[in-house]
């Protein structure tokens, strides 16, 4: 009974790589289409901000998300944020003609859904198999996961047949929305076909109790997710992961600047970093079924480091090299995020549910520690400086995989 249902998670597996591809495809499809909405209506410093702000802020609601995936189960939560992008890509086209700021509300609504899928499918591919594995499927999902922010930015350049914009002059709501209708008509149906095949599977509810009680000895678990002082470090550890992620693409516009390398499209080269994200997941597939993840993620900060901080070295000797090397940085970055996940999800059993949450609130990260970094820049006037703050997330990420992982 027990291999049957160990054979019967390849299935599952399947499934749940899917959705990894969805979101990510959804998150960089919405950030590509958004980049046309901004020059369309013709926002200012402030305004540009505030996609990723309803966008990423969306995720201060993971925690409520993990709680309420303990009352309704792993696959019901996967339906609901489904069914809540759907619902946000079809609204989106009504928000367009009512202007900017009732897009931006409709955005919030399929980026609720994408924070409930997200809480939902990772500690589900956390469970799916053996322990000993789990980051590597964590890694695999993640890998699809990067296939996907490849993919959908070709995607939106076919389907967004725009006509040139004039700079500095607004597009009326009505010609945006023609514009943009196509695409996100096309999404919400997708998602919606999704939705109907996934509510006809028969997926496993994965029941923690369920596996523990595999030999004659229960675990005992403490009351609460929130006691667990593992889950609360990782929690900052994908906080600052998120700003080991972003903190090469923000700016390395600035950065190639300040290498004065001639000839070079700063925007067109940062494919390389997330080609390398990419080329880095895959490996780390095969990588996290020989090593434990801990080792890995020591490996990776520390590789992470000693690229910057040679791209630095060099920038003034050898600009060439010190970009490749900038670039190469998301070689390590790969599979933190899948390892950091894995290692705060360990050992809490019936309490994974909401640890998900806990950790998936940190994603806003991403967005905290760019206007940090960037107020740094502001007033240095450095952005070496400012990305030099990396190092510090490196560290930090360090001490989590070798001493804070391990607090229980």
């Amino acid at each position: 009974m027990n291999n049957s249902g160990k054979q019967n998670y390849l299935f599952p597996l399947i499934v749940m790589a899917s959705l990894f591809f969805l979101f990510g495809f959804i998150t960089t499809m919405n950030n590509s289409t958004i980049d046309f909405l901004k020059n369309a209506f013709n926002l200012n410093f402030v305004q540009k901000q505030l996609p990723n702000t309803f966008f990423y802020g969306a995720y201060i609601l993971s925690v409520p998300v993990g709680l309420m995936l303990t009352k309704i189960g792993y696959k019901n939560g996967v339906l609901s944020g489904l069914a809540m992008i759907s619902l946000g890509f079809f609204l989106c086209i009504p928000g367009v003609s009512m202007g900017y700021y009732g897009f931006l509300s409709t955005v919030s609504v399929f980026a609720i859904g994408v924070v409930i899928l997200q809480v939902a499918a990772a500690p589900y591919v956390n469970a799916l198999g053996s322990p000993e594995t789990a980051a590597s499927r964590l890694t695999l999902t993640n890998a699809l996961n990067s296939v996907a922010t490849i993919i959908a930015p070709i995607f939106v350049s076919i389907l967004l047949v725009t006509p040139k914009l004039e700079s500095g002059v607004k597009m009326e709501n009505s010609a945006i929305q023609s514009i943009v209708k196509g695409p996100f008509m096309a999404i919400g149906i997708i998602t919606a076909v999704i939705l109907a095949i996934m509510f006809f599977l028969k997926l496993p509810e994965i029941k923690s109790e369920e596996n523990e009680s595999a030999g004659q000895e229960k675990k005992q678990y403490k009351s609460s997710a929130f006691k667990y002082p593992h889950v609360w470090l990782g929690s900052l550890a994908i906080f600052l992961y998120m700003g080991c992620e972003i903190g090469p693409t923000s700016f390395f516009p600035d950065y190639a600047a300040k290498l004065g390398i001639q000839g070079v499209n700063p925007i067109d080269m940062l494919k390389y970093y997330w080609g390398g994200m990419m080329v880095g997941r895959v490996l780390g597939i095969f990588i996290l079924r020989k090593f434990k993840p801990a080792l890995i993620l020591t490996i990776c900060s520390i590789g992470g480091a000693v690229l910057l901080g040679s791209s630095f070295a060099l920038s003034s000797s050898a600009p060439v090299i010190a970009m490749w090397l900038f670039l190469a940085i998301g070689l390590f970055h790969s599979i933190m995020w899948p390892v950091i996940y894995n290692l705060a999800l360990e050992d809490l059993g019936p309490h994974a549910k909401v640890a998900s949450g806990v950790i998936a609130t940190s994603v806003i990260g991403a967005s905290i520690s760019s206007l940090l970094m960037g107020k740094i820049q502001a007033v240095t006037g450095s952005v070496v400086i400012a990305v030099s703050l990396m190092f510090v997330y490196y560290l930090y990420l360090v001490f989590f995989a070798t001493k804070g992982s391990k607090l229980r």
